[in-house]
């Protein structure tokens, strides 16, 4: 059995994606609970040098559709502009990506096989067929960017486990 390019990528950026729209409903109803300002779990980060919550949800975007659309343009250059600052903001950023991916092709991204994806970054630039792109840079970073998401929200006492992370699961009669 072969798999495709798409069944390698765009149902697990869909899923994850969902997941993570999922804990920002779960974050704003922990602040709302809490009486939390929510930029004390928008603003947060795991570490000083690690960017903040807000850019975590907004890289996962970037790194699921955002690759997608990176594929089809033959580049990606990384958004630096600031993130949404509020839950609203996060999750329309969310539901863009996820309207995006859901428009994605069965056999569209098979067809980009082997075609060059050049990823400029500040200090120079590297260049990918698609497949190794979405397969070894994307796809790491959107998980990288989503795991990071959750950890900020257990980190802040949010009661989530592992099911919230995986969100809603394919199974064979999907």
């Amino acid at each position: 059995m072969s798999i495709s390019l798409y069944h390698a990528t765009v149902p697990t950026f869909l899923q994850i994606t969902g997941a993570v729209s999922g804990l920002l409903d779960r974050a704003e109803a922990f602040c709302a609970e809490k009486g939390l300002d929510p930029s004390e779990l928008i603003e947060a980060r795991l570490a000083p040098d690690m960017r903040p919550f807000a850019f975590q949800v907004r890289w996962v975007a970037m790194h699921g559709f955002g690759a997608i659309e990176s594929v089809r343009n033959g580049g990606f250059v990384p958004d630096m502009t600031p993130p949404p600052s509020d839950f609203a903001g996060l999750r329309a950023r969310l539901a863009d990506a996820i309207r995006g991916l859901e428009t994605v092709g069965y056999s569209e991204l098979d067809a980009y096989i082997g075609k060059p994806v050049t990823i400029t970054l500040r200090d120079g630039a590297l260049t990918f067929d698609a497949e190794d792109y979405l397969l070894s840079f994307a796809q790491p970073n959107f998980f990288f960017h989503a795991t990071t998401v959750y950890d900020i929200l257990r980190w802040k006492g949010l009661e989530i486990g592992k099911r919230n992370f995986l969100g809603k699961l394919r199974f064979a009669e999907d």
